[in-house]
């Protein structure tokens, strides 16, 4: 049982999806940081100097001068700005995960499926690649 597991481990498919699977958390940290220093603060600018990430509704009826204020208090919140953060941070890495699908389904060799007819050289009608007969013309497959 230990050697099927080693194998497991070992094979190809496993140790690439690691990778992917480290890839991808760095790459959703680059893109987290993207969203929260890069993109949107322009927009919030735009919309009167809204800083998105400092948005929330406090649930305990108290009003707090900052989400830093709400979270030392502890107090219960709906984090508009974070989640709203985090939405478009998904929406890009959707898109760029899109893309690179998208990418390399056009570089990948494309698998030719394996014959399962083939012609009768007698009658030239199909019959499966397996048959020893010919079902129409009753000739001997090699």
């Amino acid at each position: 049982m230990l050697k099927e597991f080693r194998d497991f481990l070992l094979k190809g498919n496993v140790v690439d999806m690691a990778v992917g699977f480290i890839f991808g958390a760095a790459f959703a940290t680059i893109v987290k940081s993207l969203v929260s220093n890069v993109i949107m603060p322009p927009i919030g600018l735009l919309l009167g100097n809204v800083d998105f990430s400092s948005l929330f509704i406090a649930m305990d009826g108290k009003t707090y001068a900052s989400l830093a204020d709400l979270e030392k208090a502890g107090a219960p919140a709906i984090k508009l700005g974070v989640f709203f953060n985090d939405l478009t941070s998904f929406v890009i890495l959707g898109f760029v995960m899109f893309m690179m699908i998208k990418g390399y389904s056009k570089i990948a060799p494309k698998k030719v499926p394996e014959a399962v007819t083939k012609a009768c050289p007698e009658c030239a009608m199909n019959i499966p690649v397996a048959a020893k007969k010919c079902p129409y013309c009753a000739s001997v497959q090699e």
